[in-house]
């Protein structure tokens, strides 16, 4: 074990239940689960594999005490006795691969959709949710009792399954948290009001659910400590709340933050965020309640968790999509190979982006694995020569996915260094983990004898001498450059040259175009405390404040004192001027000194034609098929190699 995480790799008790370790996987929605609330193969394989990675306590994800309360299409439920057998298989699952596991009680309220739970979403009261915007009923006094009543038959039917413990999910903007809050509840019975008043229905619930699993079964809630939302509570409520939460049942208290709707999105926090954030209001909740308190928020390193247990931070820590990107990362810890890891970006592109805006079962960007355990990985039935063209990202999952199932693999990359666009991708403010996945591969396809020729040029020439077997080609993308009068004048610098220092930087910067590259360039001159004013030409920010980067990349720009010019057309460039259109009237930046060009890029395709005449099978991914996202590039490798 590493000497120095003794914290972590201590044991802990909550209630009768005795933990090895201190480290555990919160719940986090996949979409995995059936549309008949039942657990599926592949939900029951991707825990078991978290399980099998060391961390002391498996959560669930979100499970539904009643169908009215789904928040996905494809919630898994206990709200019927129908549904024990499906939930028992989900805890032999962990039980079998060594971990323990927790059934997360959830109702929605106010957010999801009837579409979702065949009724009209219910609440405190009718005040819709700021981010569904759906109508609301609000609940009668009979409602919420009948409600109350199913958390606790939902207990004891996960006790009845085999769960070592449940968890109430009280936290981030759900049916709890909505009565919790004066943000959404504004009754004015008995459920509403006053402080002790909104806090009845979670108070209630615990003792329901104790009352039915007895003294001795473990219950846990989640919580968000504070809202972070203007007329939300805040944290010296939660601090009048917890011990009253832990004389209601509460065995431990899981300390979150945030709702939907909180800015910046902190409850599923972006790179933009410090790790361990959050630990100031977990600390605050274990000197309140003298229960064990679970820290959460950006937590991806062990030595950050042991540090914080260290310090009395937090009784345990949960590490949420680190678990998505390595499942095996905590026992990698217990023996000190940190290098081996596979780090989370917190980026959301694979996670909870795709779940809440794509309303698509989760993945990871640099993990395309997850949620494919239940398939396995077919070993290739005779190895074959498999050249890689290009050592982006793309290129790079394609050369692991194609060495792991026993082709014999070579990666050819023009440019001197690997990496591709993560190069200038991993160079604005809060990114440099991009790199570290890059030199990871790197030691990964080292370590299983991959030649990778650097500033190797490839060539049809080269093809009709050599004759590999197969060719997986991930020659990226160039930037475009559209003919606008000026364009290729002195003061005009492509978006990744300049992140990538190969650009005299001048204080006056305008960004052309407002996608992904041009507002991370912004942001990288910006932290260097240059004026950046960013033109795009749609009427809409491409990168929306949605997400939680969109949020904070669009929030130092507005700090910073910049400019966001939408629906704006760039008609010329002068030395030290740009013109444009706006609104039918043509105006002027100046002074311009240097202007940086992001409008988009195109595939670089030019091998296909050698390929074919050379009659070697081929497959094309990343942005040499067209450019897209880090983790289309990463997926469309994976598959590649898979496929050869």
């Amino acid at each position: 074990m590493a000497d120095e995480l003794k914290h972590l790799f201590s044991p802990v008790r909550i209630n009768s239940l005795e933990l090895e370790n201190r480290a555990v996987m919160p719940a986090m929605g996949t979409g995995y689960g059936g549309d008949d609330g039942k657990a599926t193969e592949r939900l029951t394989a991707y825990l078991a594999r978290r399980a099998r990675g060391g961390a002391g306590l498996i959560i669930t994800e979100i499970c539904a005490v009643d169908q009215r309360g789904k928040g996905i299409p494809t919630e898994i439920g206990a709200w019927s006795d129908e549904l024990i057998s499906s939930l028992k298989g989900i805890a032999d699952a962990i039980h079998t691969s060594g971990g323990k596991v927790a059934l997360q009680l959830h109702h929605a309220g106010r957010e999801t959709f009837e579409a979702f739970t065949g009724a009209a979403p219910e609440a405190p009261s009718s005040i819709p949710s700021p981010t569904m915007l759906q109508p609301c009923e609000e609940m009668s006094v009979d409602r919420i009792s009948e409600v109350v009543e199913a958390y606790a038959r939902a207990a004891g039917r996960a006790r009845e399954a085999g769960f070592d413990a449940v968890e109430v999910h009280g936290a981030h903007g759900y049916l709890i948290e909505q009565f919790l809050s004066p943000f959404s509840n504004h009754r004015v019975d008995e459920y509403g009001g006053s402080e002790e008043n909104r806090a009845r229905f979670a108070l209630d619930i615990l003792k329901a659910v104790r009352k039915l699993v007895g003294p001795g079964f473990p219950v846990l809630i989640r919580l968000s400590v504070e809202e972070l939302v203007r007329g939300g509570y805040e944290l010296p409520f939660m601090e009048w709340l917890a011990p009253k939460l832990v004389a209601a049942g509460a065995d431990a208290i899981h300390a979150s933050v945030g709702v939907a709707s909180t800015p910046g999105h902190y409850s599923i926090a972006s790179m933009d965020t410090e790790a361990g954030f959050n630990l100031h209001r977990a600390r605050a909740i274990k000197q309140a309640a003298y229960v064990p308190v679970i820290g959460v928020g950006r937590i991806n390193d062990p030595r950050l968790a042991d540090e914080a247990i260290g310090r009395g931070d937090a009784d345990l820590i949960s590490f949420g999509r680190q678990h998505l990107t390595d499942p095996d990362f905590i026992a990698k810890a217990r023996r000190g190979d940190f290098e081996e890891i596979r780090w989370c970006l917190a980026c959301n592109q694979g996670c909870i982006e795709r779940l809440g805006f794509e309303l698509k079962p989760i993945t990871c960007t640099i993990n395309p694995e997850c949620g494919e355990e239940y398939k396995g990985i077919p070993q290739a039935v005779a190895p074959r020569r498999v050249w890689v063209v290009g050592a982006g990202p793309a290129g790079l999952s394609a050369a692991l996915s194609a060495l792991e199932r026993g082709h014999d693999v070579e990666v050819y990359e023009r440019e001197p260094e690997p990496g591709g666009q993560l190069r200038s991708a991993s160079k604005p403010p809060h990114k440099e983990a991009y790199v570290d996945w890059v030199a990871l591969a790197l030691r990964m396809l080292e370590r299983g004898g991959i030649r990778v020729h650097l500033g190797t040029e490839v060539t049809g020439e080269l093809f009709l001498n050599e004759k590999p077997d197969a060719v997986i080609l991930s020659s990226g993308a160039l930037p475009t450059v559209p003919e606008i009068p000026g364009i290729h004048g002195e003061n005009v610098f492509d978006a990744r040259a300049v992140l990538l220092g190969e650009v005299e930087l001048r204080r006056a910067a305008v960004v052309l175009g407002a996608g992904y590259v041009g507002m991370e360039t912004a942001d990288y001159l910006i932290s260097r405390d240059f004026s950046v004013t960013v033109i795009e030409m749609q009427d809409e920010p491409p990168v929306t404040k949605l997400t939680a980067h969109g949020y904070w990349l669009h929030r130092r720009l507005r700090k910073s004192g910049g400019t966001l010019l939408l629906g704006a057309e760039v008609t010329g460039i002068e030395p030290n001027a740009v013109v444009y259109m706006k609104g039918g009237e043509e105006m002027r930046i100046e002074p311009a000194p240097m202007v940086v060009t992001a409008m988009g890029a195109a595939s670089e395709t030019g091998l296909v034609d050698a390929l074919k005449e050379a009659g070697i099978p081929y497959q094309v991914v990343g942005d040499a098929v067209t450019p897209r996202r880090l983790l289309e590039a990463v997926h469309e490798g994976y598959a590649a190699g898979r496929a050869v």
